[in-house]
């Protein structure tokens, strides 16, 4: 016999079909959150990110999208600012734990699979969470990698992909128009007008972080001047 439906609302278990709610759940809150988006390009990782705030009085800086992990990675998003907030320091301390023990720098696919183990355990036991974001890893090791972790953590590499508001419509849009060698520059402006497409064109320089790593250099978020500057 099977326990009655709201257990499995209240806790991390499978119910008869096979679903974990919680973890759906959690899903939910990444697609409702800002369009993130990330894309090999030539010798390199980009990403974009829009801050989806609409309070006036908000101070735009305050909300950080795109982060630095190492001079090799990036990171993005797009959920639940502080889950995002604690998986990055959890990110950047193994980073620079690894530098510290072994005097090189850690691959982006360890970083990653080590953050997705991570997030596993928070689908296991009763009274813990799973963590609701989509985090989307990239930097260079051997070759430019662009990683994603969802809330069930499952990982998998890719070329190009969005998540969050208007995920859907962003991947159709990658889809048909990403190249792959594309410049940098080129990805920039792909990543802008996928951007204003998920906003129905309603996107100022303002809501928009840009982050990229390219061989031979570290990674590097624009500033405000930097972004505007692609938008004119």
């Amino acid at each position: 016999m099977y326990p009655n439906i709201q257990a499995y609302d209240r806790g991390v278990m499978f119910n008869p079909d096979g679903r974990l709610f919680q973890v759906e759940y959690a899903r939910e809150a990444v697609r409702k959150g800002g369009a993130a988006l990330g894309m090999l390009v030539d010798k390199g990782v980009l990403f974009l990110a829009h801050k989806n705030i609409d309070e006036p009085l908000a101070v735009l800086k305050s909300l950080e999208k795109i982060f630095y992990i190492d001079s090799h990675i990036g990171a993005t998003y797009s959920g639940i600012q502080a889950d995002a907030l604690h998986l990055i320091d959890i990110a950047r301390q193994s980073a620079q734990t690894h530098r510290l023990i072994y005097d090189e720098t850690k691959s982006v696919a360890s970083l990653t699979k080590e953050l997705s183990e991570y997030i596993l355990q928070a689908t296991f036991y009763g009274g813990v969470r799973p963590y609701g974001i989509a985090l989307l890893i990239g930097g260079i090791d051997t070759e430019p990698r662009l990683f994603m972790v969802d809330p069930g953590a499952a990982l998998l590499g890719y070329k190009a992909v969005a998540v969050g508001n208007g995920a859907k419509v962003a991947n159709e849009m990658l889809e048909k128009e990403y190249k792959e060698g594309m410049s940098l520059e080129d990805g920039i402006d792909l990543g802008i007008r996928i951007l204003k497409k998920v906003n129905e064109g309603k996107l100022s320089s303002d809501y928009v972080e840009i982050g990229y790593v390219v061989e031979g250099e570290a990674f590097k978020v624009l500033n405000e001047d930097e972004v505007a500057n692609y938008f004119k």
